[in-house]
């Protein structure tokens, strides 16, 4: 008697069988969001079967491959805690009164012409200072956006900027997850890859700060509504005590993260902040702001505006951004067990025989973990490993690779709408993925600049070159050992 294992041959599948499930795939998400407006989550739930069953069909048995989909589920387990965590601390820092104070002071002290601009340079310093886009759009980020929504400033342009200044930070910064995974996995020194990281992020930030000034100053100008501005500030300290010491739980905050503590009990450390002040400055019970933590901000103030702008936050706010993550973690898992992932990235790795071509599958491996695998994690692993032998072979400096993982991988996380990054910009900014996905310049510019010195040659570096004296490697021309 033989055991189901020996039974079963299982193979990797070939390159029209990977294109028919991907077809499959686009199809169910598309007929599910556009078509028939069924929630994501339910989406990624057929996409699941879909695959199951053609893991069956490769010779898969299903607990080989829940074994994936746990596998996929477990790297993205630390991202689930610290959305809990910052769900609590949207909902306390509200009712504390730090966000009010941050979303008045920006109203007084920020020109509606100069806002977008000055939206993204906000959320820049704040992800540099603390390493994460994720807390960056739920504290500074929602307090822009409230800014942007009383000049009368369309939100997509707005969270288009606030996106844009929080994946500065998750691309640059060495208190970065995504930064520190990357280096690690390419082993390229954490200081030489923000370095080389800069030869792409500093002209992109550029150019992305000249386009959001000119639609100030040529859209914005035209079309702000001050007097809505007015009547939120009015508001504003109508329900709350708007003082300069509000913002010490956001400053303590910032602190710790820049000095490098853990994540997750720093921000839950704010949260409790944010409780405390709500019961010091703001005359709310200690009941009061522990149902902040979970249900969030809620009140009817007889103010539209207010009501729009903060009945947010809570840890039950995020539940549902949870566990469309776990479900698109799982679908990433489900993938890579059915080898699915793995020809894909076979057939880019055999392509890529120019820096220009290698520039693009490594981005593009990058970007399949984003879409197939739901999160930045997963994409820091694909972009940074399949194409590994091809840096080598090509005498090509691995700080190029990690770059180029980082342009496909990181900063397209909050473009695709079933990531990790997607959804939750999506949940915090209250806004669609679709509808910020064209303003979020610094992303997109991100990508292009980096095809542009892979075509070109620009920027690319030999093994063992210094970054200030190189010598470009032939850009588009096949390159043999």
């Amino acid at each position: 008697m033989t055991t189901d294992s020996t039974e079963r041959k299982i193979r990797l599948p070939n390159g029209l069988e990977v294109l028919g499930i991907l077809l499959v795939f686009i199809a169910i998400m598309f007929l599910s969001l556009a078509v028939f407006d069924i929630p994501i989550q339910m989406a990624l739930i057929l996409a699941w079967t879909a695959i199951i069953l053609f893991g069956i069909y490769l010779g898969h048995n299903y607990y080989s491959m829940q074994d994936g989909i746990q596998e996929g589920i477990s790297r993205g387990l630390e991202a689930t805690l610290i959305l809990i965590t910052v769900g609590a601390i949207i909902g306390t820092w509200i009712l504390g009164g730090v966000v009010p104070t941050l979303i008045y002071y920006g109203i007084s002290m920020i020109h509606p012409v100069i806002f977008l601009f000055a939206a993204m340079v906000v959320c820049a310093i704040t992800s540099l200072c603390t390493g994460t886009s994720f807390g960056t759009a739920g504290t500074a980020g929602v307090a822009m956006m409230a800014v942007g929504q009383s000049f009368g400033i369309p939100l997509p342009l707005v969270a288009g900027a606030v996106i844009s200044g929080a994946y500065v930070g998750d691309k640059l910064s060495p208190l970065s997850d995504t930064t520190v995974l990357v280096s690690s996995l390419t082993k390229v020194d954490i200081v030489e890859h923000i370095r080389s990281m800069l030869f792409v992020s500093l002209p992109a930030f550029v150019i992305a700060s000249i386009l959001f000034i000119i639609v100030g100053i040529f859209y914005v100008g035209d079309t702000v509504d001050m007097s809505q501005a007015q009547e939120t500030m009015f508001a504003l300290e109508e329900f709350f005590n708007i003082q300069w010491y509000m913002l010490i739980p956001a400053v303590i905050v910032v602190v710790l993260l820049a000095m490098r503590k853990p994540p997750i009990p720093t921000i839950a450390f704010g949260a409790l902040l944010g409780a405390i002040w709500a019961v010091l400055f703001q005359g709310r019970s200690i009941y009061d702001s522990f149902m902040a933590l979970y249900e969030g901000y809620a009140v009817e103030t007889g103010y539209l505006i207010i009501d729009e702008l903060l009945n947010t936050g809570g840890i039950e706010f995020m539940l549902d951004v949870i566990l469309l993550i776990l479900l698109a973690l799982g679908l990433g898992g489900l993938m890579e067990k059915t080898g699915i992932l793995q020809t894909l990235t076979n057939i880019l790795a055999s392509w890529a025989n120019s820096t220009g071509k290698l520039s693009l599958s490594t981005m593009l491996t990058a970007f399949f973990g984003n879409f197939f695998g739901g999160a930045a994690y997963v994409s820091s692993i694909t972009g940074s490993k399949i194409t590994e032998k091809n840096y080598e072979h090509m005498n090509v400096d691995k700080r190029i690779l990690a770059r180029n993982t980082e342009a496909g991988g990181t900063v397209m996380t909050p473009l695709v709408p079933w990531t990790d990054g997607g959804v939750y910009m999506a949940a915090v900014l209250g806004i669609s993925t679709m509808s910020y996905l064209s303003f979020a310049w610094f992303n997109i510019l991100v990508v292009i600049i980096s095809l542009i010195y892979g075509f070109t040659g620009w920027f690319i570096w030999r093994t063992g070159e210094q970054s200030n004296e190189s010598i470009p490697v032939e850009s588009d021309k096949d390159v043999t050992s």
